[in-house]
């Protein structure tokens, strides 16, 4: 064999591999794209495969473990992404779609303005908008009242707060009010809030998850730290009907009950226990649909309006995002005729409305868009459900 002929082959082999070694990394990138970082499964359940990739547990997987590490192969030898795996307990519940009513107190109190910045002794040691007030003098309070009676003899005070997370301390001593005859900071407080959204699903033992989304401030966005609260019964009287730049609202008032209790306020929802199943969802359970379960296209929303009556309406899934951790995983569009009719879309209040496709609870609406209210977010019902877990029934609920 001649030397052209050796060195033509020599060529056309490198060629080859090097193709090959470009095919295996375009695969392995696209798997690795598509196949989430954290994967549920029922407990009892095998880890789901994804196009033919397989997973392989990092040493022995343990039956009860909440959580595994691992990776997908393809061919069982090809690693394409390294994942961890959440076992989730294969749960029936009962799906939401009526409306109830948040009250709740802050952790602290909440700074919401000043009297006047350029006097206030608040302002001038450092406290700003937003800050969240959870001590004074070293004690925990509870509300607003705590730290006026704490400054009733005029005595220097150091405040505890917390911004962005952190936790800081000032010291300054309170202003008199001469005309009022009272000592003042300065500041005005917030340590409560009310609200309406739409109950997502509730549990055997009476545990719920709702809204979907956290109560977040206004004016920040942040999270608003809550310290408990209570579920009451809504009656929906009015619609506000959303158009482009304009959201609408579902309207309503609190009857005077309390059904429940609010433990823990997420990203993914707010969360508690009831004191019992609520009667209008009582006659039907229905199967948890994880992250994978959900397709694009046809689905169905729960909600319920004005004429307090619980129906379900068309909507079209897009998007799906399946790596999303928070409470924007994919897009909805609503496509009932009666619904757009009725609202416009989407509107606030509707939040936590349980997304149904294929007899499964899949997801739950969260976000409107602002410049067409047939189309929001949803978050994945495995996202809610994971917070669920750790909600305690309440052990007295009393009007």
């Amino acid at each position: 064999m001649s030397d052209r002929i050796k060195e033509r082959l020599k060529r056309i082999c490198l060629v080859g591999a090097l193709g090959i070694l470009t095919l295996v990394i375009c695969v392995t990138s696209a798997y690795s794209l598509m196949i989430p970082k954290t994967v549920s499964c029922f407990s009892g359940e095998s880890v789901p495969s994804f196009l033919g990739a397989t997973f392989y547990a990092d040493g022995s997987m343990e039956s009860g473990a909440a959580s595994t590490q691992g990776e997908y192969r393809l061919f069982g030898a090809i690693p394409v992404k390294s994942v961890t795996v959440k076992r989730l307990q294969d749960a029936k519940v009962y799906v939401g779609g009526i409306p109830f009513g948040l009250k709740f107190s802050t952790k602290g109190a909440l700074v919401v303005g000043f009297e006047n910045e350029s006097s206030s002794p608040a302002y001038k040691a450092g406290l700003r908008l937003y800050d969240t007030v959870t001590k004074i003098n070293g004690k925990e309070i509870k509300g607003a009242s705590d730290l006026t009676k704490a400054i009733e003899g005029g005595a220097e005070v150091t405040l505890t707060y917390e911004r962005a997370g952190r936790e800081a301390t000032v010291k300054f001593k309170p202003q008199y009010h001469e005309s009022e005859k009272r000592y003042s900071l300065g500041i005005y407080l917030k340590d409560s809030g009310a609200g309406i959204g739409t109950l997502t699903y509730v549990l055997a033992d009476g545990s719920f998850g709702g809204l979907g989304h956290g109560i977040c401030d206004g004016e920040t966005g942040e999270l608003t730290p809550i310290n408990g609260g209570s579920v009451l019964d809504v009656c929906i009287n009015g619609i506000v009907r959303g158009n482009r730049g304009a959201p609408g609202e579902l309207k309503g008032y609190f009857n005077s009950s309390k059904v429940g209790s609010i433990a823990k306020n997420t990203e993914c929802g707010v969360f508690g226990a009831l004191a019992s199943i609520p009667e209008k969802i009582s006659d039907k359970t229905y199967s948890i649909g994880l992250k994978g379960d959900l397709n694009e296209g046809a689905a169905t929303i729960i909600c319920t309006l004005d004429d307090n009556v619980r129906r379900e309406y068309t909507v079209e899934i897009s998007n799906i995002n399946r790596n999303a951790t928070g409470n924007k995983c994919f897009t909805l569009k609503v496509t009932d005729p009666d619904l757009i009719g009725k609202t416009g879309g989407i509107v606030q209040g509707m939040s936590g409305s349980p997304i149904i496709q294929n007899g499964k609870l899949v997801g739950a609406i969260t976000h409107v868009m602002i410049n067409d209210p047939t189309v929001g977010y949803g978050i994945f019902i495995e996202n809610m459900i994971s917070q669920t877990t750790a909600v305690e029934p309440p052990t007295n609920i009393a009007a």
